[in-house]
């Protein structure tokens, strides 16, 4: 009786489980469904890259230049320099701005060096490392 029990429990598990399988089969109709974090608008959809800014420059006798620049790079150092409106060299924290549009200031020979500001507050970080931020004012005023 346990055998004739067990064989028929058996045979209603395979049937169920053949049964589920049809019908998973059956009912896809070799159909294949997008994942859910696909969308149909993907295509149409624009991912903006670039951002814009404001960044001014302050010259030793309080002379103020302003640019609006837009970039697709990360770093505000890298849009700058990309634009030509920057050059220096690598020190022990990061890049040591030497020339800003054009203009020098080398604290070790000038006297003098170009300070880094962002919205009109010294900044913590330096250009190289400094995150663009859509619609901020980035600056350098000569400081001794």
């Amino acid at each position: 009786m346990k055998k004739t029990i067990k064989k028929m429990l058996s045979l209603i598990l395979c049937l169920v489980l053949v049964s589920g399988t049809m019908v998973m089969i059956t009912g896809c109709n070799g159909d294949l469904m997008d994942p859910p974090w696909v969308s149909e608008t993907t295509e149409d959809t624009e991912i903006k890259t670039e951002k814009s800014f404001t960044f001014v420059v302050t010259d030793a006798d309080g002379n103020e230049t302003t640019f609006n620049i837009t970039s697709d790079k990360q770093y505000v150092g890298e849009a700058l320099f990309d634009e030509g409106l920057i050059e220096g060299e690598e020190g022990p924290y990061g890049l040591y701005v030497k020339y800003v549009n054009g203009m020098y200031a080398d604290y070790e020979v000038t006297g003098t060096y170009w300070a880094f500001y962002i919205d009109g507050e010294y900044a913590v970080s330096g250009v190289d490392k400094t995150d663009i931020e859509d619609g901020r004012e980035y600056s350098f005023k000569v400081e001794k």
